[in-house]
């Protein structure tokens, strides 16, 4: 587990107009209805917010929120680099500005294709800051499909953007059948324990002072759950792991100003837009006293899912069939 703490300056007063930014994450309205049982994110209001977190200040405060996502790539490219293959290209799926993307040299691939939603973000850092020639594309994740071709990619990696995705399994499929055979699949996804500090001090917030609860949080991926949707989807040779990042702010508010920075707002249809006043003082007073740290700070757990699939070929390493061991357990222990 790696912990670090937040820069975040601690704020002297916070104004009405903060409150009603911070209430619940998002200050975007959405008039999109719920069609299916997959239809839990406005994909519309997900894309207006990356756009408008790095419009701020140019780009610049969009830079100083990147250690969550700078971290998470850092683990992914330890993973990455235990496969002993080099690939002609690499499809980096809801790339944002390039996190992983910039950790890869020549000597593992000579190209890298960046797709990602929201067209500022792909575009915020210039092509001198990556090693390998790149190439951006404006894509939703959920239909990517529609331009990349089946059967045409040795290598597709994610680095914390399906949790935005409505139809998680569908997306699982559509990356299969965009690798080639015995293609490879490295993702990195928030897992359901994240932000369980500030999901609960919110609860415990509008239960005490409006007497009922509704979602600020969006909902994650259970760990439990990845290697049956993986399996689920096509894929073999399955690695799934699980690890944390905690970060330090002063308190509360800093972490709703970086996760707003961040363009990880509430994009949940049917969202509330507008916390009071003083349920979100109650959070802040609530979320220090049940997570506060002994140096005065409180901390934020953003809990990864790592995930490593292949897509299957004939030429593969397949497991034995039961019985068909020749050495007895029992020798060998003896």
């Amino acid at each position: 587990m790696f912990t670090f703490t937040s820069s975040s300056r601690l704020p002297s007063h916070i104004s009405p107009l903060r409150f009603r930014l911070l209430a619940s994450l998002s200050s975007f309205q959405s008039g999109t209805e719920v069609k299916s049982p997959f239809h839990v994110f406005d994909r519309q209001v997900k894309r207006l917010q990356k756009d408008r977190a790095v419009a701020c200040d140019g780009g610049n405060r969009s830079r100083t929120v990147d250690y969550v996502r700078e971290e998470v790539a850092n683990r992914m490219i330890e993973r990455f680099l235990d496969i002993k293959r080099n690939f002609t290209s690499i499809l980096d799926l809801g790339s944002g500005p390039g996190h992983f993307s910039k950790l890869l040299d020549l000597d593992r691939t000579q190209k890298v294709t960046m797709l990602e939603l929201s067209k500022p973000t792909v575009e915020r850092d210039p092509d001198s800051e990556f090693e390998v020639p790149v190439e951006r594309l404006v894509v939703d994740e959920e239909k990517f499909l529609d331009v990349i071709p089946r059967n045409s990619q040795e290598a597709i990696v994610s680095c914390l953007s399906l949790h935005w995705v409505n139809d998680l399994p569908g997306v699982l499929v559509q990356i299969k059948e965009a690798l080639k055979p015995d293609g490879v699949f490295i993702g990195a996804i928030f897992g359901g324990d994240t932000l369980f500090e500030l999901r609960t001090s919110l609860q415990l917030a509008e239960v005490e002072r409006e007497g009922g609860v509704s979602p600020h949080v969006s909902p994650m991926a259970d760990p439990r759950d990845m290697s049956n949707l993986m399996s689920r989807a096509g894929f073999t040779l399955l690695t799934v792991d699980v690890d944390e990042v905690r970060v330090g702010y002063p308190s509360m508010w800093e972490l709703l100003d970086d996760l707003r920075d961040m363009g990880e707002n509430n994009a949940i249809i049917g969202r509330r837009h507008i916390l009071h006043r003083d349920t979100l003082a109650a959070a802040s007073a609530i979320y220090k006293e049940l997570h506060g740290q002994d140096d005065g700070t409180v901390p934020a757990t953003f809990q990864v899912i790592y995930m490593i699939g292949w897509k299957p070929a004939p030429q593969q390493p397949k497991p034995l069939e039961r019985g068909s061991g020749k050495t007895n357990l029992k020798d060998v222990l003896s």
